[in-house]
């Protein structure tokens, strides 16, 4: 990866030459499913530096178009890849590995060059972009390094930038400058172009969205036919207060304005955790831009769980990384959409400890994988081939098994979903086993729910509450949700497997679940005089001090303001709702 710069001269004929390749078939391989150590990659002759960072090359195949995508993202002010970004020993950073695993895509992660505006930011903010200087000349260099170089077989056609802050209002910067590069944005808290650093907490007055757009598309040029398949995802957090949320639907509707034509206001969806989502669809019916808020979110990233909890990311609210990428890879309006395989059908047949697996497909199938999972399991890539397949395995264990079978089409690569082999039993049934890891989950005032692992043979499931069973009839699934209960009262339960004739198995361990109180908590942003003068808190030496926790606030006078959440009755913490 240490090549040396290219030339801007250079730039656009690289940039041509990556047409030809995308229609080539190239070979995937798998790579290390590791960060890789600190990258030296390009100078900056603007700010100053040289380009540094890191990748992800993942180790599993892609998902589209047997091509893998290329995602940038850009750390905000006062962040860095390696602190915040990329995975660490203590958090996943941003997130990004997983998502980068489930679609075989490369992840780029690079430090913003020099140390503008005194917080490492990345240059958005300037009255000026090009293609072959600056943050984003190095940076379509830095994507053209990968691009072009066969071994991560790149999607030209796939390749997208997201960021928060400034990383956010530069990757609007990368998506209006570059259009043709640029399959699909996501922009978390950042300005549009055009507005400086010190507008960033509020909309200036007379900007507007059409003001935003226009930016946008002087920017792109001579690619502005570009912006007709290009999609944009934005989100913003509603305890924003660097960045002004307004800048939010801003952005969207800049957007939409720079793609042309008209569009339909979807239906709000809910993102787990705290997010709403509003989707605008084109006069074609496809999803053009995606406009998600976060309750309760400040100026973050929004890593959802694993990621890292502080420095402006935030791992208890939205997965973006997750949300981000489903929202390209559904609506990627640049890829030609190949149908995978199907699998028609597929069945297990016992005789004595010989297993036959049967399959068939539609497609021109190179191959069938069969797994089976049970006392001696099979995972085999190589079962067959063709319309249809039959393979036996021989000298298997007695005991329950079950298993699926995929296929893969020799043309296109693409694997079909699987097929599932329902349970089945090789030589005599063992005893019947009681439910394993029993566990609690969601909870409310009156609701436990539970889940459990299957048990082999089991054809359903009893479910005991401090030693009585609460079922009327045997429960099919492996989880069951308790409800009419009583608040804030603990509950001790176990769960037995039933099987052929009556059969009942032990009981599981016991767990204990409490259901909640069913308080709400809510918060309060107000001046420490007038959270004094609501009860919320009270004064001791001319200090506010919060009802129930004590903690300080600082002094008691309309000057000083403090958000406080209320957890319980009479009992308030500083800060908003855990």
């Amino acid at each position: 990866m240490a090549c040396s710069f290219r030339q801007a001269a250079r730039q656009a004929v690289l940039f041509a030459a990556l047409i030809p390749w995308a229609g080539a078939q190239a070979q995937v391989q798998a790579g290390p499913g590791t960060w890789s150590g600190n990258q030296t990659w390009a100078s900056d002759t603007v700010n100053g530096g040289a380009l540094t960072g890191y990748y992800y090359w993942p180790a599993t195949a892609p998902v589209l178009a047997g091509k893998r995508a290329l995602v940038l993202v850009l750390h905000g002010c006062s962040q860095s890849a390696a602190g915040d970004v990329i995975d660490g020993a203590a958090d996943k950073g941003y997130n990004w590995k997983g998502v980068a695993d489930s679609y075989g895509a490369v992840i780029l992660a690079p430090n913003a060059t020099g140390n503008l505006y005194g917080s490492h930011c990345w240059d958005w903010a300037k009255s000026t972009h090009s293609r072959s200087t600056g943050h984003s000349g190095i940076l379509l260099d830095l994507i053209n390094r990968f691009v072009s170089n066969p071994q991560y077989a790149i999607d030209p056609k796939q390749v997208y930038v997201a960021g928060l802050s400034s990383g956010g209002a530069q990757t609007m910067v990368m998506g209006c400058l570059a259009p043709d590069i640029f399959a699909g944005i996501g922009i978390n808290a950042g300005p549009p172009p055009g507005v400086t650093t010190l507008q960033i907490g509020a909309v200036p007055s007379g900007y507007t969205a059409t003001t935003a757009a226009n930016n946008c598309k002087n920017l792109a040029g001579a690619n502005l036919p570009q912006f007709s398949t290009q999609v944009a995802g934005v989100i913003w957090g509603t305890n924003d207060y660097t960045v002004a949320q307004a800048y939010g639907p801003l952005d969207a509707a800049a957007m939409r304005i720079a793609y042309g034509g008209t569009y339909a206001k979807g239906v709000a969806a809910t993102v787990p955790t705290g997010g709403s989502n509003i989707p605008y669809t084109d006069a074609n019916g496809k999803v053009r831009t995606s406009e998600i808020t976060v309750t309760g979110m400040g100026h973050a990233w929004p890593a959802g769980s694993g990621g890292q909890s502080g420095n402006y990311v935030d791992a208890t609210k939205v997965n973006y990384p997750a949300f981000v990428m489903d929202f390209w890879f559904k609506n990627n309006l640049r890829v030609a959409r190949v149908a995978p395989p199907s699998m028609s059908s597929c069945s297990a047949g016992v005789s004595g400890s010989t297993v036959t697996v049967n399959g068939a497909a539609s497609g021109t199938i190179g191959s069938y994988h069969v797994v089976l999972n049970g006392p001696t399991p099979v995972n085999d890539a190589a079962a067959g081939s063709g319309a249809s397949f039959s393979k036996a395995y021989a000298a298997r264990a007695d005991g329950y098994y079950s298993g699926s079978v995929t296929a893969t089409d020799s043309g296109t690569g693409l694997t079909s979903t699987a097929c599932a082999i329902a349970q089945f039993l090789v030589g005599a049934p063992p005893a019947l086993q009681a439910p394993a890891n029993l566990a609690v989950g969601a909870r409310t005032a009156a609701s436990i729910a539970l889940s459990w692992n299957a048990s082999n043979g089991a054809t359903g499931y009893n479910v005991y509450r401090n030693g009585t069973k609460v079922n009327a009839s045997a429960v099919a699934a492996t989880s069951y949700t308790d409800t009419g209960l009583a608040a804030a009262t603990s509950y001790s339960y176990q769960v037995s497997a039933l099987g052929n004739g009556g059969v009942e198995s032990a009981r599981s361990a016991t767990v204990t679940g409490s259901t909640t109180s069913g308080f709400a908590c809510t918060t309060t942003s107000a001046s420490n005089y007038t959270h004094v003068q609501a009860g919320r808190a009270h004064d001791s030496g001319g200090y506010a001090l919060a009802n129930g926790s004590n903690q300080n606030m600082g002094l008691n006078n309309t000057f000083y303001t403090s958000t406080l959440a209320q957890t319980s009755a009479g009992y308030y913490i500083i800060g908003n709702c855990p």
